[in-house]
């Protein structure tokens, strides 16, 4: 993903890398902003349980990111603090418009964050939450 300038989709869903896998890919959707790849626009990590701290990571990076559209985080474990994680980064990230985050225990903790960042996000027009 640092130098591949066409890949567009990438589905790396059930390969339960966990949250070191999360942080390596995070920083491969941080290299964006230094526009070697501006191309992706859906990740699937679904089922990869990234837990709070492989959100924390994709959370870092989505602040910065300006290609990704999709992101699909189905069944990883992250919980309300992951959730609280990614909504933070929602408050200023302007080129996601769907969130798959269905199946993690989020809570209504969680919930509320995320209800929170929506009255600032403009770009968000999908989220999938338990």
């Amino acid at each position: 993903m640092r130098v591949n300038t066409s890949l567009e989709k990438l589905d790396l869903g059930g390969n339960n890398f966990g949250p070191e896998g999360a942080a390596h890919l995070a920083d491969a959707l941080r290299v964006n902003t230094l526009r070697v790849n501006t191309s992706l626009k859906i990740l699937n990590l679904s089922s990869n349980n990234i837990g709070t701290e492989g959100a924390a990571h994709l959370a870092d990076a989505l602040r910065v990111n300006t290609s990704l559209k999709k992101l699909d985080l189905y069944e990883n474990n992250i919980g309300p603090e992951g959730a609280a994680h990614l909504a933070d980064a929602l408050r200023v990230n302007t080129s996601l418009e769907e969130l798959d985050l269905y199946s993690n225990n989020i809570g209504p903790e969680g919930a509320a964050h995320l209800a929170d960042a929506l009255r600032v996000n403009t770009s968000l027009e999908v989220l999938e939450v338990e």
